[in-house]
Order: C-alpha cells, then structure tokens, then sequence
C-alpha cells in the first residue's frame, strides 16, 4: 500500500513515506521500513544518516557502494567502490616517523613520512598509480639517501634518470608517480 501524508499526527500509513514530525513544527521526515532515513527542517535543509564508505548517504542507482558520506563531525567523505576517502585535507596527514631504512608502501599515498634518526627510504617499482603522491620529511642532522629500486626516477626538471638521490638535511621532498614505473621527485633533493 503506498505511503500517505497525515498533517495530522505525522503517521505514515505503510512502512514508507513521509509524514511531517507530528509536532506542527514544519519539518518534513522521509522513512524507509519505519525508520528515519532524512529529514527537510524548518531552515530548508536536507538532513540525512550519515552513512558510511560500503554504504554511503548520497549514492547511485546500480552503484550503491560510491557516494558521499560523513565520518563524524565537519567531515565530509567520498566512498568509491565502499572504500572512504576524506575530502578537503586541511594539512597532510603523517604515515609515521621511521627511524631505519624505510620502504615505501601505498599506506603512504597522500601522507608524509618523516625520517626521524638516520637510515634511508626505498621507493619500490609496481606498487604505485598514476597520480599517486608521498611526501617525504628528513627531520635529522645529515643528508638520507633515497633509493630507486626499479622505478624510472627523475628528478622534476631534469632528464637523467636517478637510481639513487640525496634529501637534504631537514629537506622535504614529494614523490608524484606518473605511471606504476614512472616517478618525479621535487624538493630538496639532488
């Protein structure tokens, strides 16, 4: 049976619908199986759950697991294939600080690793995708070598390709990979 508006006590006949809250209060409550999914409030806005990444609240017909969603508090998320990613990086997150020889991994993708005492850092072939970018802090008092182990390695605005760079002491440097064989590395490095 389809679902009814009843203005007068917000009764949705059915287990679908929308039905005004019932305290004449203006707000407009959409239901699926009786239970709350969104809600127009008397500010015009649309307020619905807040979903997750395998589920997101904005979502499309025969693709249900991309969307949008929220995480938590003034946080606005982006699922694409029920994995989440958070929009609108006000800083870059850390992966963590190493303190030996380091390997990339793609855990690191859209983070900075900072080296915290000595050692050195690994960027492997075939692990990374196009667009993919790391950043790289050398927080120590001496240079770190940074080793290419199989990926095509330039240093931006250069035509060499590198197997081995130096990052400076306290330098910072950013990984962008073209291809999952392909990386330009910007920064303090030589």
């Amino acid at each position: 049976m389809p679902a009814i508006i009843n203005s007068d006590n917000g009764v949705v006949s059915g287990s679908a619908g929308l039905k005004t809250s019932g305290a004449n209060d203006g707000i407009l409550v959409f239901q699926t199986s009786g239970t709350e999914t969104a809600r127009i409030n008397t500010d015009s806005q649309i307020v619905a759950v807040a979903g997750t990444a395998s589920l997101p609240a904005l979502t499309f017909t025969g693709d249900l697991n991309t969307g949008i969603y929220s995480s938590g508090a003034d946080a606005l998320n982006f699922a694409e294939g029920g994995v989440g990613f958070r929009v609108g990086y006000r800083n870059i997150p850390p992966s963590g600080t190493r303190t030996g020889s380091y390997t990339l991994v793609t855990s690191d993708v859209g983070k900075y690793v900072q080296i915290g005492s000595g050692g050195s850092i690994t960027i492997p072939t075939s692990t990374f995708s196009e667009g993919d970018v790391i950043s790289l802090a050398n927080n120590t008092t001496g240079n770190i070598t940074i080793t290419c182990s199989a990926p095509t390695a330039y240093i931006a605005g250069t035509n060499t390709v590198k197997t081995s760079m130096t990052l400076a002491t306290r330098g910072v440097a950013t990984v962008l990979f073209i291809s999952s064989s392909v990386c330009f590395v910007t920064g303090n490095v030589t």
